[in-house]
């Protein structure tokens, strides 16, 4: 693990502004702890010698210890801004490279996973940054000028703290070891965590149906014991490497102490040399052992920064920068030889498969569950580049165009559709944000839900809406676009035979080109033709 991750800096401007103001502060910070050693060997010896007035002194000693305390104040408020910065920029840029990559990439356990990333996961940078990284700065900052200092009173105590100084360093790399180990399987344990309620909270009422629910008591369970045991190991090594590097730097302290006692006695030292070399001696240890406690802290944050990169640095599917995609209202969409595979995947799940779709032509994929119709509009909207094949149009391959500019072609409706809180208008909207409340209307009667008041809030995730009304929400925000293509994967999954014959009527009256997939015979019967996916069968209807 890094101390200091250069792809922090590269990736958010407020962690460079961040490390130059903490360098700035660590500065000040060593100085003023060499003139308040200095102030307080000399006041101390001044008395004791000499039975001096220190007046000055004591005040000079309040004004350091003021600015020591304001040095502080400001390094947790650079530190807190920084660590909000950061997170707001490391957030938007997993967000946006996410949708980049497509739900394809974001299905199984990803979503949830990246979910726990970007809340809890990167809400540890904030010990990162106000703990961890100030200590480090001060630690590559303060021990030089102290122990620089102390050289110029006593070189013998001067070179017992640079023997021993780095003792500090290599037990905490030992340590860091295996408190990364222990980092990685606590982010593990809880990625998986939330994988498993995300899982069991979707469904939920399936289980409450079959009376399977409190069967997954136990199964939650185990999984948080999984992440308990994880938390308490790293509590346990964090514990057990703090006391091991306060041991240390107490000996070492110990040691420059007995030496400067015995050249006291000996007269070989002066009392305020002697008193000055003294009080420096711990603070030349101090910043180490504080790096080292504050590890532990930011541990669980540089685990999520790694993560964060991780999926940062997942490469994007290679698409061109062209704007001047043809019309899909005057142009026919043509596959040729698409082959797909997954990855963990031995067979492909899309093979050699060819497709023509002309303007304003209805066609229906058709097939056995898993056999590629779904993969087959991934590829057309570039969410799944084919391992071989290529998509065509006005005589230009897709993977020419620029992402954005080529999906605006297309209106999609996956398998399941997703509404947002608000009412239904808002969410038909979401396919077109200036569409006005008639165009909103008649993509509800096209979508065969007129039944559908405007306002009619929809709840969380469309609760309070049935199957197939969010299905007719979902279709009527695709139709409310001005799209020429409609993607459509089993539209009328959930609704009775009239509202399924409403539906295709609303797709025929719009005389756009739509491509669905299919298995019901009445929406099969309603296409111009039927498209058996892998298989070389093309049947008309």
């Amino acid at each position: 693990m890094k101390p200091l991750d250069p792809r922090l800096l590269r990736r958010a401007r407020a962690a460079r502004a961040f490390l130059v103001a903490s360098v700035v502060i660590g500065v000040a910070s060593g100085a003023l702890i060499v003139v308040q050693a200095v102030l307080l060997a000399r006041g101390i010896a001044g008395v004791v010698l000499h039975g001096a007035d220190v007046t000055g002194v004591v005040w000079a000693l309040a004004a350091v210890v003021a600015g020591r305390a304001a040095l502080l104040w400001l390094q947790e408020v650079v530190a807190q801004r920084a660590a909000a910065a950061v997170k707001s920029t490391l957030r938007r840029q997993v967000l946006e490279h996410a949708l980049k990559l497509g739900p394809v990439w974001l299905s199984g356990e990803r979503s949830s996973a990246l979910t726990t990333l970007l809340t809890k996961g990167l809400d540890d940078l904030d010990p990162y940054f106000a703990r961890y990284l100030p200590q480090l700065v001060l630690a590559a900052t303060v021990p030089a000028g102290v122990v620089g200092w102390m050289a110029t009173g006593d070189l013998i105590a001067a070179g017992t703290v640079l023997v021993t100084l780095p003792l500090i360093p290599i037990f905490m790399a030992l340590i860091g070891w295996a408190t990364q180990a222990h980092s990685r399987r606590r982010q593990r344990a809880l990625g998986v965590l939330a994988h498993h309620f995300t899982d069991v909270v979707t469904g939920l009422p399936t289980l409450k149906l079959f009376g399977r629910a409190k069967a997954q008591e136990d199964a939650v369970r185990r999984v948080t014991d999984r992440h308990r045991v994880a938390s308490m190991s790293s509590l346990r090594v964090a514990f057990l490497s703090s006391f091991a590097l306060e041991l240390l730097a107490s000996i070492s302290v110990a040691l420059v102490a007995v030496g400067v006692g015995l050249r006291l006695i000996n007269g070989h030292l002066g009392l305020e040399t002697a008193l000055m070399v003294l009080i420096l001696a711990p603070e030349a240890y101090l910043p180490l052992r504080q790096v080292g406690m504050q590890f532990h802290a930011s541990a669980d944050g540089v685990a999520a920064s790694e993560e964060v990169f991780r999926v940062l640095e997942t490469p994007l599917p290679e698409r061109g920068a062209r704007i001047d995609v043809p019309d899909l209202r005057t142009n026919t969409l043509q596959l040729y030889d698409v082959t797909v595979r997954y990855p963990g995947r031995a067979e492909p799940a899309l093979e050699g498969f060819d497709l023509e779709v002309r303007p304003g032509e209805v066609v229906a994929l058709t097939g056995a569950s898993g056999a590629g119709k779904s993969t087959v509009l991934s590829v057309l909207l570039g969410f799944v580049a084919p391992e071989r094949g290529v998509v065509v149009v006005g005589g230009s391959a897709a993977d020419e165009f620029e992402p954005t500019e080529w999906r605006r072609q297309f209106a999609w409706v996956p398998q399941r559709p997703g509404l947002r809180m608000g009412t239904v208008a808002d969410n038909v909207r979401l396919g077109r944000p200036a569409a006005s409340d008639d165009e909103v209307r008649l993509a509800l009667l096209a979508a065969g839900a007129s039944e559908l008041e405007l306002d009619k809030a929809v709840g969380e995730r469309g609760q309070l809406l049935s199957g197939g009304q969010q299905r007719r929400v979902a279709l009527a925000r695709a139709l409310v676009t001005d799209a020429p293509v409609l993607l459509l994967d089993e539209p009328t999954a959930g609704l009775d035979a009239e509202a399924e014959a409403a539906v295709v009527a609303g797709l025929r009256a719009t005389g756009r080109t739509v491509l669905m997939v299919a298995h019901r015979p009445a929406l099969i019967a309603a296409a111009d033709r039927a498209v058996v996916v892998g298989s070389r069968e093309l049947v008309s209807v």
